[in-house]
């Protein structure tokens, strides 16, 4: 019988992944297990990860890289009821049923409400970035090398696991367009967008063809933006967009404030905002243990897509492309802590392998939005059917998720009005009390007042 109590395991991040694998620790302890120590680094100053909003861009103030990509305006994009945590629902943490799409504020709050809950805050060690973490053969122990910038301290410490916990949406990815040097205007990444009122009355590019390319266009036109331009390399989006937006193909070169695209257009603009996706980046891991890979469904390498094959001591926490979130994050953390625990039993390196491969060749067959809904429904499923992580209804979060594309083929500007059925309590969503577009005041108190 494993001993548990002597085994120590660390979490890099306290994020919405972070939190959940401290969580499905906690409730094994609760249902009467022994579990490991814990200890979870965070670099930032409180929980929340990417939700920890703050006005900080390029540096914090410990020198380290910002974390945060969040902006101020943010509201979800999908309906809460595909992310619901379905051991604590929306209905248990606000006392009522709340409307599909909450702004920032209110997925914080639900968020952190579960982990304050459940007393989590006691595993973390808050201001204490990871810089190393490396594997020794001759005693099957994992060195994690941490920073405190409380008292700029550096310590060492032994492990028998490490949870990647630090997401991947963090460390931009900045092409270079010939010109951009000239331009005169304002030109940022998304991970530095913080809020849309910078660009009332401009004329904004906004290159990217995914949803933070999606939201950040809609937010610049919600706060008063004078035009709207979205330029896609691949594809366009599609979608009905008011008459001061549209999509162009992707820019060719900047003369200036003058910028020419593929289809032989041009326009001046005041603004570029480059919404053009996230780099994997772990550089705190050793070579050996470090996941590289692009933003897709299941990445190489993680059987379950959540176990690192080549040394099963690590998992990897949230690194796929992205439907689902909460939810996914917490049947992934529960699987992680039933291998830690030895509740489950990996099967051997050729075995994985074969898995992971078959996973991904479904992955590359896949044609449309629909089957990448069904296949990551799948995944859940998966995980699900190894654990103890209470049921609830993925075939309905898939059917939702299907009719919110479709509310968003219909009108890009109103689907955020519409109402869903919980997974777990079945509970209908509320009607907010304002429509996404006129509700300029995105705060917590102002989405939760009845009118």
């Amino acid at each position: 019988m494993i001993n548990n109590s002597s085994k120590r395991v660390a979490i890099i991040g306290a994020g919405p992944s972070g939190l959940s694998q401290l969580m499905a620790f906690v409730t094994a302890e609760k249902n009467g297990a022994e579990i490991p120590e814990l200890v979870c680094y965070e670099k930032q100053g409180d929980w929340g990860g990417l939700w920890n909003y703050t006005w900080r861009t390029g540096m914090d103030e410990n020198s380290e890289p910002v974390h945060g990509s969040m902006y101020q305006y943010l509201w979800s994009n999908g309906p809460k009821e595909c992310l619901e945590f379905a051991d604590y629902p929306f209905d248990e943490h606000f006392g009522k049923p709340i409307p599909s799409f909450p702004p920032r504020a209110v997925l914080y709050d639900y968020i952190t409400g579960r982990a304050q809950k459940n007393d989590l805050r006691k595993y973390i060690q808050f201001n204490t970035a990871v810089k190393w973490v490396s594997y020794d053969e001759a005693s099957h122990k994992f060195q994690v090398v941490t920073e405190c910038f409380d008292d700029n301290s550096t310590s060492f410490g032994d492990f028998d696991n490490v949870v990647v916990a630090t997401g991947h949406f963090s460390t931009p990815n900045v092409p270079y367009f010939e010109g951009i040097e000239s331009f005169p205007g304002r030109v940022m990444h998304a991970h530095d967008f913080r809020s849309a009122d910078e660009f009332a009355g401009k004329d904004v590019l906004v290159v990217g063809g995914s949803y933070s390319a999606e939201d950040i266009a809609l937010q610049c036109h919600k706060y008063g933006a004078n035009s709207v331009t979205i330029s896609y390399r691949t594809a366009a989006m599609d979608f009905k967009w008011p008459e001061t937006m549209d999509e162009r193909s992707l820019l060719t070169r900047i003369d200036g404030r003058t910028i020419h695209f593929s289809d032989d257009s041009s326009k001046e603009f005041d603004a570029v905002l480059l919404c053009t996706g996230y780099k994997h980046h772990f550089p705190f891991m050793e070579e050996s243990l470090r996941l590289r890979c692009p933003n897709i469904l299941y990445p190489e390498g993680l059987y379950k897509g959540v176990v690192w094959n080549d040394n099963p001591g690590v998992m990897y926490l949230s690194m796929q492309d992205q439907w689902y979130t909460f939810s996914h994050f917490d049947l992934m953390a529960w699987f992680a802590r039933d291998v830690i625990m030895g509740t489950t039993e990996l099967p051997d390196k050729a075995a994985r392998t074969a898995d992971i491969a078959a996973w991904r060749a479904r992955e590359d067959a896949l044609e449309d939005a629909y089957g990448m809904i069904d296949f990551q429904a799948d995944h859940l499923r998966d995980l699900a059917q190894t654990t103890d992580y209470p049921s609830f209804d993925i075939d309905l979060t898939a059917k939702e998720f299907k009719q919110w594309k479709g509310h968003k083929s219909r009108d890009i500007t109103t689907y955020r009005n519409e109402p869903f059925e919980s997974p777990v309590t079945g509970t209908m969503a509320a009607v907010h009390h304002t429509t996404w577009l006129e509700a300029m005041d995105d705060s917590m108190e102002a989405f939760m007042a009845e009118k």
